[in-house]
C-alpha cells in the first residue's frame, strides 16, 4: 500500500476502569492485542508508534471503512479481555479525522485527514459518553468525519 490508497489511524488508550475488575495494559501490551489480532486481516497493518498521546498505528485500504476497521478493533480487545478475565467491560472505539495543522513534525503524530481513535475500556459507555458529552462534541461536525463503535461485553 502506498499513502494514496491507504487510510491511517493512531490509537490512544482511555482506560476509564477503577475497580480493579480489569487490569492496565501498558503501551507494548495494547499494541501486541491488535498486532496478534490483525494478522488474519493481512490487508490491515498495525505497529506500535514512540508518540506521548498515540500508542498504535494501523494502516488499512481506503476501501475498508474506518467504521469497520473500528468494530473488528473493538472486538479484537474484546475477545482478548474474554480469554484473560472473567469480568465485564464496555468498550468505546470514538473516532474523528483531524482536520487541523499538525501539531508536531514527528512522522508518529496525528496529520490531516487522519483518522485519531481513542480506544476507551470502561465499566458503563453510557456514562463514559455522557461524561465527555459525545452527543455536543459531535453535534456540529460531519457525519462522515466521525464514528463511535460501542461494544458492550460480558467476559
Amino acid at each position: 500500500m502506498d499513502n494514496l490508497d491507504r487510510g491511517r489511524m493512531l490509537f490512544s488508550h482511555n482506560f476509564d476502569i477503577t475497580d480493579g475488575r480489569l487490569a492496565a495494559l501498558s503501551r507494548t501490551e495494547f499494541a501486541a492485542i491488535f498486532n496478534t489480532g490483525l494478522t488474519s486481516n493481512p490487508q490491515i497493518h498495525c505497529r506500535l508508534i514512540n508518540h506521548p498521546h498515540w500508542i498504535v498505528e494501523i494502516l488499512f485500504p481506503i476501501d475498508i471503512s474506518p467504521v469497520d476497521v473500528g468494530a473488528e478493533c473493538a472486538s479484537i480487545l474484546a475477545q482478548h479481555r474474554q480469554q484473560a478475565t472473567g469480568k465485564r467491560a464496555d468498550i468505546l472505539i470514538l473516532g474523528g479525522v483531524k482536520t487541523t495543522p499538525p501539531t508536531s513534525p514527528d512522522p508518529d503524530a496525528l496529520q490531516p485527514g487522519e483518522w485519531g481513535v481513542d480506544v476507551v475500556e470502561t465499566a458503563s459507555g453510557d456514562r463514559f459518553l455522557e461524561g465527555i458529552n459525545w452527543e455536543a462534541t459531535i453535534a456540529q461536525k460531519p457525519t462522515d468525519s466521525i464514528f463511535k463503535v460501542a461494544l458492550p461485553i460480558d467476559l
